[in-house]
């Protein structure tokens, strides 16, 4: 598992960077000066005609209902991160259980969730199975933010922020993703909103629905417990004690989940210290929101907003910032930063530029017109990213091309080494790609070794094998990738160079099936 690919990230700062020449002239136009009082007219002047919270919501989530529909199958392929959600959503209740006594406990109740839902739907089309959660997910995403936005700023910011959310890439991104942060994303954004209704009040009941849904998303996925933060600075101290009581009740709730995880840290040892190419859009998009809210600062309450106790452009930096200032923080001792444990942010991001866009266009016609024009021009740069997010190629490797590629190059008979082990998990969706062919170094299945990706025999016995093979076809990373130190994988990378040589090579995004036969049996 890696962090997404940097051709992405320059898009992404591509984007911003035509944001900000965009957005400066608008920006540096609004007038924040205080403005002399009008004089009212003896006549009652009408109150403004809200809108019901189901109009207000229901554009930005239809937007991103279609743009999570939009290339759901990328093209029928999977990526590794998914072929374990289809492994796991396919074990038995007891095999699944023991599995996440081992491994990947923080995924364990999605896991439950996607067993429930295959089991309910069967085989018939897996892929949309697997990731129509993701998009129904991300689309109760935006109608919270909608929601949000409409009882901190009024209707018209709420409707502009839903429809600002559904096209923001890490959006876009995660709504074709079968895996879990759609879902926290959905579940923190409610849970936010929960917040804002629970503020105002005493009552417990609605401080008791916050603390359940805060819970629900931090065992869906742990770093949820980072929105906590972010909630805190947010709110206004009168606040701040029956907060404290849900968010104690939050942390001990996840506690026991966040000491089994713990004891399973080795597996996100393969994340790395953010590189420039995650920090500069990280920075750029806080940079961004702090344009936006300066402009939100600045909006006369034309709008009337008494539900809202909360002051919207400190919410939505506190929950873009917060979370990912402290995964950063904390990477500099143990790197665990990777952008969608914090997908959650881009809803803060949303609240920001939703509300901005609703504070320029009600000034001169001018304005609103470049507004408008603004809003279109970073559309329009957003399409090359979202074409290329819907492209096999977006992901680290696919593992529907692995599979093919592995069948193709192999015959009936010949050994089959993956290198490392967990490489193993290209072939799990796909049975036939290597039907006749031996897995030399398996000790015990995925499901029957309750891990990941099965285990393998001792290093001595496996030596042992290779060397009575005359063909191996050995599925690994593409040249130049980092190499696992362990002594199987030292062994296996040994007998291959000392005992072999490759006869054909297929490669494939983000792998190689290379078939190895003895010097002069090629």
């Amino acid at each position: 598992m890696t962090g997404l690919p940097i051709n992405r990230h320059a898009a992404e700062l591509g984007f911003l960077l035509t944001s900000f020449a965009l957005w400066e002239p608008a920006i540096t136009a609004v007038d924040t000066s205080p403005r002399p009082p009008r004089l009212l007219r003896s006549h009652t002047v009408p109150r403004p005609r809200r809108r019901p919270p189901w109009a207000v919501a229901a554009p930005g989530a239809l937007l991103s209902l279609a743009l999570g529909l939009w290339g759901v199958r990328r093209e029928g392929t999977l990526w590794r991160d998914e072929a374990v959600t289809y492994d796991m959503a396919r074990r038995g209740l007891p095999d699944l259980w023991h599995t996440l006594g081992s491994a990947d406990a923080v995924h364990g109740l999605y896991y439950l969730l996607m067993r429930g839902l295959f089991a309910l739907c069967g085989e018939a089309d897996p892929l949309l199975v697997l990731r129509l959660p993701s998009v129904a997910a991300t689309a109760l995403a935006a109608a919270g933010v909608a929601c949000l936005g409409r009882r901190l700023a009024g209707p018209r910011a709420g409707l502009l922020t839903g429809m600002a959310f559904a096209p923001l890439p890490l959006v876009q991104w995660h709504a074709q993703e079968g895996r879990s942060y759609a879902m926290v994303l959905a579940v923190v954004v409610w849970a936010t909103y929960a917040l804002i209704r629970a503020a105002g009040t005493r009552r417990p009941r609605r401080w008791a629905l916050y603390g359940a849904l805060m819970l629900l998303a931090c065992l869906l996925h742990e770093f949820a417990a980072l929105a906590l933060a972010a909630h805190a600075v947010a709110l206004p101290r009168t606040a701040r004690r029956p907060w404290s009581v849900a968010a104690l009740a939050v942390v001990l709730g996840l506690a026991p989940l966040a000491l089994l995880s713990h004891r399973q840290a080795a597996q996100v040892d393969w994340i790395g210290s953010p590189g420039w190419s995650v920090i500069l859009p990280m920075l750029g998009l806080w940079v961004l929101a702090l344009l936006a809210a300066a402009v939100v600062r600045g909006r006369p309450h034309r709008v009337p907003t008494p539900h809202a106790p909360v002051s919207l452009p400190v919410l939505g930096l506190a929950l873009l910032i917060l979370p990912p200032l402290a995964l950063w923080l904390t990477s500099l001792v143990k790197p665990l930063y990777v952008d969608r444990y914090v997908l959650y942010g881009q809803a803060g991001l949303a609240l920001l530029l939703g509300a901005a866009l609703d504070r320029l266009t009600r000034g001169t016609r001018r304005r609103a017109l470049g507004t408008v024009a603004v809003a279109l021009a970073a559309a329009t740069a957003l399409v090359p990213v979202s074409l290329d997010q819907r492209t096999p190629a977006s992901r680290v490797d696919d593992t529907t091309a692995a599979a093919r590629a592995l069948r193709a190059i192999g015959t009936p008979g010949d050994a089959v080494l993956y290198l490392p082990l967990r490489r193993r998990v290209w072939s799990l969706p796909y049975p036939w790609a290597a039907h006749g062919l031996r897995d030399i170094a398996l000790d015990r299945r995925p499901a029957a070794s309750h891990t990941l990706y099965g285990t393998e025999v001792a290093p001595g016995v496996l030596r042992a094998r290779l060397l009575t093979e005359s063909r191996v076809v050995v599925v690994t990373d593409p040249a130049g990738q980092p190499v696992d130190a362990v002594p199987g994988e030292i062994v296996k990378r040994h007998v291959l160079a000392r005992y072999f040589e490759p006869c054909a090579t297929r490669r494939v995004h983000g792998a190689r099936i290379v078939l190895y036969a003895h010097p002069g049996l090629c």
